[in-house]
């Protein structure tokens, strides 16, 4: 949808959505009703995850790019806060709560409605007279005295490239080329592992093994309120720096701190020591975890796959993308449990340490510095770096 009608409607209909889905969920009168009106909510995070980061990055000046898709990043963190927040005082009905969901999704709409289309898909979509169009859309969206032009005659370049782009080479068929396996391989992979790297297991079930332990629910709680606020914070220390000190030197600083609280943290259930007395140490591994975490890949999940790939491929290859993320995460969902019963807490601590082993292995080895380059110069370079052809179609 965000190829054939354009990024800015398709995100019209995501909020119309949301508000279906939040109000349905609500009112719903049985269980099966709720988990129907969840599918719904489903779809409009599935599509608002693969749009609007493609959507910011589509807008945003280079140079500031990266801070600007993070604040989608930054929304989810408050998301959490606000989340584990309203969960932990109890003081507000579950019906309430979901169903105050649908007044931020109308805001949205409402301020929706006064931001334009993507440029750069009115150039793809309507060609030269997409390049007038999208001359509006710079003029209102750059500060006064901004220069255009640079823009523009990568817009003109753009549209050139496009008409020689055969139809094989875009949209879903494009998936299949050669020259877009390396940005697809990078994106998917980063996808796969924000949520290998343990950060789901830590939100959605620390106050389940903190319980199934032996602590108290209120220390249960504390802490997840505490881990949605680092996450919130390291949002903005990574909102301020990720355009300065890089998406690729973060990410490799980042992760070996979170492979070893994890590490750390398994050591403590493993050896027997997972008891009151350790509680602090216990607290000071998640916390540390999550510093790490949300500082580093967990930046780059929306991040990469918004300015990685090709514009005649972009909305196809970030929805293969957001697909291979919640694809990862429902598995996570469906296996942690599992996992725990069969090798206890400690083990699956540890096995996750080891996916942030591999993660940083797959960083180091296959993500190029995306820093410091627009949106439709950087994939030749992800191309070259990789031994593929990029040619005239790395739009």
């Amino acid at each position: 949808m965000s190829a054939r009608i354009g990024r800015h409607r398709t995100i019209l209909l995501i909020c119309v959505v949301f508000m279906l889905g939040s109000v349905s969920s609500s009112l719903a009168p049985t269980a099966v009703s709720l988990a129907l009106a969840r599918v719904v909510l489903g779809f409009a995070v599935g599509g608002a995850t693969q749009t609007v980061p493609m959507y910011i990055a589509e807008l945003a000046p280079k140079a500031i790019r990266g801070r600007l898709v993070l604040c989608f990043q930054l929304a989810i963190g408050v998301g959490i806060v606000i989340a584990t927040l309203v969960g932990a005082s109890q003081a507000v009905s579950w019906r309430d709560a979901i169903g105050a969901a649908a007044v931020p999704a109308l805001v949205m709409l409402l301020l929706q409605l006064r931001l334009p289309e993507s440029p750069r898909w009115l150039v793809l979509r309507h060609g030269r007279v997409g390049v007038d169009e999208a001359a509006r859309v710079l003029e209102d969206i750059r500060p006064d005295g901004y220069d255009i032009s640079s823009e523009l005659e990568e817009f003109v370049a753009l549209e050139g490239r496009q008409q020689r782009t055969s139809r094989r080479n875009r949209g879903w068929s494009g998936l299949r080329q050669p020259w877009v396996r390396p940005a697809l391989v990078v994106g998917c992979g980063i996808a796969v592992f924000t949520q290998l790297s343990g950060i789901e297991m830590i939100i959605y079930y620390t106050p389940t093994i903190l319980t199934d332990n032996g602590f108290s629910k209120t220390t249960a709680l504390s802490v997840s309120v505490a881990l949605g606020m680092t996450y919130l914070v390291m949002m903005v220390v990574g909102l301020v720096i990720v355009d300065k000190v890089g998406r690729r030197r973060l990410t490799l600083v980042m992760v070996p701190g979170a492979a070893v609280s994890l590490f750390a943290l398994g050591a403590f259930f493993i050896t027997g020591h997972a008891t009151r007395d350790y509680v602090p140490s216990i607290v000071a591994c998640l916390l540390a975890f999550m510093f790490f975490n949300a500082g580093g890949l967990q930046l780059m999940g929306w991040l990469t796959g918004s300015e990685i790939y090709p514009l005649s491929v972009r909305a196809a290859a970030t929805s293969v993308q957001s697909a291979t993320l919640w694809s990862t995460n429902l598995l996570i969902t469906l296996t942690l449990l599992t996992m725990i019963s069969i090798f206890g807490v400690g083990q699956v601590f540890w096995i996750y340490g080891m996916f942030n082993v591999a993660a940083w292995l797959f960083v180091w080895r296959r993500m190029p510095e995306l820093t410091g380059h627009s949106l439709d110069d950087r994939f030749q370079g992800i191309g070259c770096a990789h031994g593929t052809r990029a040619s005239n179609v790395s739009v």
